[in-house]
């Protein structure tokens, strides 16, 4: 299960004829879509293992951490005691992304993010997590939606091919389409009923997971709206919280079991916050990669993603998306025959051009399909050609200078601007007699939305005043 929600641009910028979206890692690509599994050390690797280094290496590798580590394993082991299958083993793996989410494998491999770390606030919201993850295992839900999914598609298959009715085939497809969607959605609210008794059994506080799914939803506010599409393999959050609190009514009253804030914060103060800066950072509209020494500025009224694939822009009416991405360029000596090459389709050939971009060789076109007009643009930067894709609507050519003006903002970082980009972090903050929000969050190390995401970070809803003397969490460089 991932806890994740996927970005709202990934839809809008499936249209530009690229690969697809991923929100869980962040980085700029390379040419190898799957970064190598980590050297053996001694002995013989199992076959799990590899997997285990190869999967923890595309999603940006692990992030060391011991507090935090030692912490997450005392956790898992007092929520394994709890359950049904106490000799189950696990192993968790704290990984260096920004994003909140958390899985686990059949393996017994758990993967917690540190952006999830971030988010939560207590001991209890972070064991809700792990006992959703660990109920998912035992409850044997990955092997359960494999079977159901191989039967429909031999249902399918039979129908197809002994039957020759290829049209009575997809409406069968369809069908085992809604029904495992259906399946996973059960499997995610089961685990949840399953989680929230393993935890209070464990000694957490009950009501942990309905704050953290609290916090969740107000994280994904604005980025994503809430998908109604049958479809969809999780449950809203509304419904999670809904169904979490009603779990945790009938174990018991609120109050009751471990939370541990401020241990809890303790272990977290000074973690990396937000995107590493050798995988690239995003500074309210700019876009800076140390590593690569390149920068950019989106157009106003664009948030940035920073994804495993690209860097992704929406616009705030959803009209308009953008997309940069890099691919080797050691072989392609034309940016012009380079944007005819068919990466975007119906290029208009004669809106090919050569172009200058802050002392770089670049190229652009424009282009047409299904009533988006795409404007796009080839840079050579060292050995890598950087494709810009500005995606929109407008039939008047609207777009044309914010794509433009987004172009002329990339350009190569110097030495002293590469120097000066710090990991932002989590610090800690004693609310005094008299602070607000407002306040405690005027000095953080975010350029847009500090109060919104003061909040956000120490699960407080618009309503909530501070508590004299309690501590809070803030971004700091």
């Amino acid at each position: 299960m991932s806890w994740a929600t996927a970005r709202g641009a990934c839809a809008l910028l499936g249209v530009m004829f690229l690969t697809s979206c991923a929100t869980e890692t962040s980085k700029l690509p390379t040419s190898a879509p799957l970064p190598p599994a980590a050297p053996r050390v001694t002995g013989v690797e199992r076959a799990a293992d590899r997997e285990h280094q190869r999967l923890v290496a595309s999603l940006g590798g692990s992030y060391r951490w011991p507090a935090a580590e030692t912490r997450l394993r005392t956790m898992v082991a007092k929520l394994v005691a709890a359950t049904d299958t106490p000799t189950q083993g696990y192993r968790v793996t704290l990984l260096n992304s920004p994003t909140v989410n958390a899985f686990a494998l059949p393996t017994g491999n758990i993967y917690v993010t540190r952006g999830l770390l971030a988010l939560a606030n207590d001991d209890s919201e972070v064991a809700g997590v792990l006992a959703h993850e660990i109920a998912h295992v035992t409850a044997k839900h990955a092997s359960a939606r494999a079977e159901l999914a191989e039967k429909s598609a031999l249902v399918s298959r039979v129908v197809s091919e002994v039957l020759n009715n290829p049209s009575e085939s997809e409406t069968v497809t369809n069908q085992s389409e809604r029904t495992i969607a259906g399946f996973s959605r059960a499997q995610e609210l089961e685990a949840d009923r399953i989680g929230i008794r393993t935890m209070a059994r464990a000694g957490y506080d009950p009501y942990g997971s309905a704050r953290f799914l609290a916090s969740l939803g107000r994280n994904s506010n604005g980025r994503q709206p809430q998908a109604s599409n049958f479809l969809a393999t999780h449950p809203s959050t509304p419904e999670r919280i809904a169904q979490a609190l009603s779990t945790a009514r009938s174990i018991a009253a609120p109050g009751l079991g471990e939370r541990h804030r401020a241990e809890y914060l303790a272990t977290i103060n000074g973690i990396a916050y937000g995107d590493d800066p050798a995988d690239g950072v995003v500074r309210g509209r700019a876009f800076i990669h140390p590593r690569l020494g390149i920068t950019f500025t989106a157009p106003e009224n664009f948030s940035i993603d920073n994804t495993a694939q690209a860097v992704l822009g929406v616009s705030r009416n959803g009209e308009a998306a953008f997309r940069l991405d890099a691919v080797e360029g050691g072989d392609i000596n034309s940016l012009e025959e380079f944007l005819r090459s068919g990466w975007i389709e119906k290029v208009d050939p004669a809106s090919i051009q050569p172009v200058t971009v802050n002392g770089l060789s670049a190229a652009t076109a424009t282009a047409e399909s299904n009533g988006w007009r795409f404007h796009l643009a080839a840079v050579r930067i060292g050995s890598s050609i950087y494709r810009l894709v500005l995606a929109s609507r407008d039939r008047d050519n609207a777009s044309g200078p914010a794509f433009t003006g987004t172009l002329n903002s990339l350009r190569r970082l110097s030495d002293s601007e590469i120097n000066a980009v710090k990991p932002l972090r989590i610090a800690l903050a004693k609310a005094n007699p008299g602070d607000t929000p407002d306040t405690l969050a005027a000095g953080m190390a975010i350029a847009n939305g500090r109060v919104e995401r003061f909040r956000v970070l120490n699960g407080l809803d618009p309503s909530t005043s501070l508590a004299p003397g309690e501590t809070y969490k803030v971004v700091v460089e």
